[in-house]
């Protein structure tokens, strides 16, 4: 087994304190007997890519350069790998006044009959003839390829969603015309007048993220990615947080320390917004694994998971 879990931190005093206050006992005791495997991954905050991106990454042996988590997407929806794809996620950029805010997809609340609707009343921005492939994928995940988008780095949702999106905004020259080409069509949209005028929130814009063409090979079979934390955490809702940690704590964790005691294979993955870093059940012979099972050896996860 290999537990992989994103967003298990973040930056900021109030994840610090939030994770102070969080006893998780199952994950304290499953560290205190796994050992990190080789140098975390990431480093950099601003990266475009997330720890999480660059872990499913390497696990899947893909080459070097921007992670093509559309490509990935478009090939698990039954399309072609080899095309050069992008996702663009419906997203409501609220103008401040000092800053535009891009919130979290789900904020739009767009059913499927909705989302495909205005996602189909976009396709002039993507036709047949002149090489572009689109593919309605769900409610707030349309895809979109075209040879254009061929090694282009652009910044995940991750790194952008309650954020300002001006550190995030696409330096490519294809991102930054087809990103103001959507948001054109969407002002002047029947559709978004309708629901504006339902007065619910309206998407203006779409992130643009994971362009490329698929490389590598699928996740190795024992990875399972469990991403409970993501929801609350981008939507700041931090007690929603902490609640999920205590359900993995007592569900995938709890699960994944059964196997390290029976001295069975256990990888687990923690992915921050800085690093992602792998632990590995090391061997044991019978005197450590009789010592280990009196005295169990805890890890201080606030410390680690801090660290992040």
């Amino acid at each position: 087994m290999h537990l992989l879990i994103p967003h298990a931190s973040a930056l900021g005093d109030i994840c610090a304190h939030a994770l102070g206050e969080l006893p998780l006992p199952r994950l304290a005791e499953l560290l205190g007997l796994l050992k990190p495997v080789g140098a975390p991954l990431g480093g950099d905050e601003y990266a475009p890519n997330t720890p999480f991106e660059l872990t499913l990454a390497a696990l899947r042996g893909a080459a070097p350069g921007p992670v093509p988590t559309a490509a990935w997407l478009a090939q698990e929806q039954g399309q072609d790998g080899t095309l050069a794809w992008a996702l663009l996620t419906p997203i409501h950029l609220s103008v401040g006044t000092d800053q535009v805010t891009a919130l979290a997809p789900d904020a739009l609340n767009l059913d499927l009959s909705e989302s495909r609707a205005i996602f189909e009343s976009l396709a002039e921005l993507w036709p047949e003839g002149e090489g572009w492939r689109a593919h309605w994928a769900g409610a707030t995940q349309w895809l979109v390829a075209h040879p254009s988008f061929a090694g282009v780095q652009s910044a995940s949702l991750d790194r952008v969603v309650a954020r300002s999106v001006e550190p995030w905004m696409p330096e490519a020259r294809v991102l930054r015309t087809f990103q103001n080409e959507i948001q054109m069509l969407l002002h002047r949209n029947p559709l978004i007048e309708a629901r504006e005028a339902r007065g619910v929130l309206s998407p203006n814009s779409a992130w643009i993220s994971g362009c490329g063409i698929a490389s590598g090979g699928p996740l190795p079979a024992d990875v399972v990615v469990d991403d409970r934390l993501r929801a609350p955490l981008t939507q700041g809702d931090w007690a929603a947080w902490a609640e999920a940690w205590r359900a993995l704590d007592t569900g995938p964790v709890s699960e994944a320390l059964a196997l390290a005691k029976a001295a069975r294979p256990v990888r687990l993955t923690l992915c921050g917004e800085r690093f992602a870093q792998t632990f590995s059940l090391p061997e044991r012979n019978g005197l450590q694994r009789l010592w280990q099972g009196l005295m169990p050896p805890r890890a201080n996860t606030a410390e680690i998971l801090g660290g992040l």
